[in-house]
């Protein structure tokens, strides 16, 4: 398991894809594919063929008006019982909890600055 407290995951939200990854796929060699799950709005960035990122559409996530940016997630070791500790500190919850099949338990929160980011327990892999 991901250790707690460790940066896990980035996503791209961006306005064009396609420019993204031939971006990213020309100057760091990158290579892409949608989910498993087939979701073709969802590409994973591959690096020597391990998982790196995501880049979504931008409205797929982000509120309308948002400009292109990077989100993170960060590991936590019980992503529920976290959100009580995030509370209690100023912290806000934008999304509740939820569950992704095969990827973990995600909630979307607010630190007390104001600054968006995931916390999620990721699934054990085998």
């Amino acid at each position: 398991m991901s250790k707690h407290g460790t940066f896990f995951w980035s996503e791209l939200n961006t306005g064009d894809v396609e420019k993204a990854k031939a971006f990213f796929g020309q100057t760091i060699g990158w290579t892409f594919a949608t989910m498993p799950n087939g979701d073709p709005n969802y590409w994973i960035a591959f690096n020597d063929g391990a998982p790196q990122a995501g880049i979504v559409p931008l409205s797929m996530f982000a509120p309308p008006g948002a400009p292109p940016h990077w989100f993170s997630y960060l590991a936590v070791d019980d992503v529920d019982k976290r959100l009580e500790a995030l509370i209690t500190a100023g912290g806000v919850i934008l999304s509740a909890p939820f569950d992704v099949p095969g990827v973990g338990r995600i909630a979307i929160v607010q630190d007390p600055t104001g600054a968006p980011m995931g916390w999620m327990t990721p699934v054990e892999r085998g």
